[in-house]
């Protein structure tokens, strides 16, 4: 049976991964979104494990270290966007937090007409930055740490997935994730509204949405697809991100923060452009 191609997958989380993030916030007024970030990893995590049913037995301290940076960007990544959401737009989020895969993707050229993309992704986020009254400046932060996470997540799901077969590493870091999740919880009013079915039920959706979906695509993709080729399609995120919010929680942007989400999705796409598609395949 053929392979779906790399590219596909990686569009279809990007699509799941956004319309879970609508789902999330639209559930911020009854729940932390911490209690939900733990909802999503639990999910995952319980589900991967069910379908992956891994094993360690033979694995080396190498496999352990990855392994455990891989779950640590998980955790970072959910647990950073989610709060960034529930103070500024998805789209706005989104676009900041892209500054963590776009650097990754500058850093590896040695293109000098990069500076340029560089430069119109600095724009894309002073526009964001000259609408003062619609950023908050914890969500903003909160958004900068997930796109260092997300940088980290994309290096390491590519060791991962070359370590580990089908979705072993995958469904063992989502339980890193979780444990470090869980600690925050303790906070007061973190638990609060968690035990509703209703919260139950729509966490347990966007876990599979959000979680086990697009990260499945992603670690099986990066397995064949170089991580610079990942960017360009990442690239798609601040926009996906931004029609998600319209579309599930009416959240509108104005002119200027469309134009810095398109010169954020340019400067991606600039950037990572003609280059190798994929890597060299690995086994399963």
């Amino acid at each position: 049976m053929p392979r779906p191609s790399p590219i596909v997958l990686v569009l279809i989380g990007i699509a799941s991964v956004q319309l879970g993030a609508g789902v999330a916030k639209s559930l911020f007024d009854d729940v932390s979104p911490t209690a939900l970030v733990w909802l999503r990893l639990t999910t995952s995590s319980l589900v991967l494990l069910a379908w992956a049913r891994p094993r360690w037995r033979g694995r080396s301290r190498a496999d352990l270290v990855v392994l455990l940076g891989f779950g640590t960007s998980l955790g970072l990544m959910n647990l950073a966007i989610y709060q960034s959401f529930s103070r500024i737009p998805l789209g706005i989020a989104v676009t900041l937090e892209f500054a963590g895969p776009l650097t990754l993707a500058v850093v590896g050229s040695r293109r000098a007409r990069d500076l340029v993309w560089v430069g119109l992704a600095g724009v894309g986020v002073a526009l964001l930055g000259a609408e003062r009254a619609d950023l908050d400046p914890l969500g903003v932060l909160f958004a900068l740490l997930a796109g260092a996470s997300w940088a980290a997540y994309i290096l390491l799901s590519g060791a991962t997935g070359r370590r580990f077969a089908g979705l072993d590493g995958l469904a063992l870091a989502s339980v890193v994730a979780t444990l470090l999740v869980s600690p925050f919880l303790l906070v007061p009013g973190a638990t609060d509204g968690m035990l509703d079915p209703r919260i139950l039920l729509l966490g347990a959706a966007v876990g599979l949405l959000s979680s086990v979906i697009p990260y499945s695509c992603e670690l099986v993709a990066l397995r064949t697809l170089r991580p610079a080729v990942f960017g360009i399609l990442m690239s798609l995120e601040p926009a996906a991100a931004a029609l998600a919010g319209l579309l599930v929680v009416d959240e509108t942007l104005s002119a200027a923060q469309w134009l810095a989400v398109a010169c954020v999705v340019a400067a991606s796409i600039g950037a990572t452009r003609q280059r190798p598609v994929l890597a060299e395949p690995v086994p399963d």
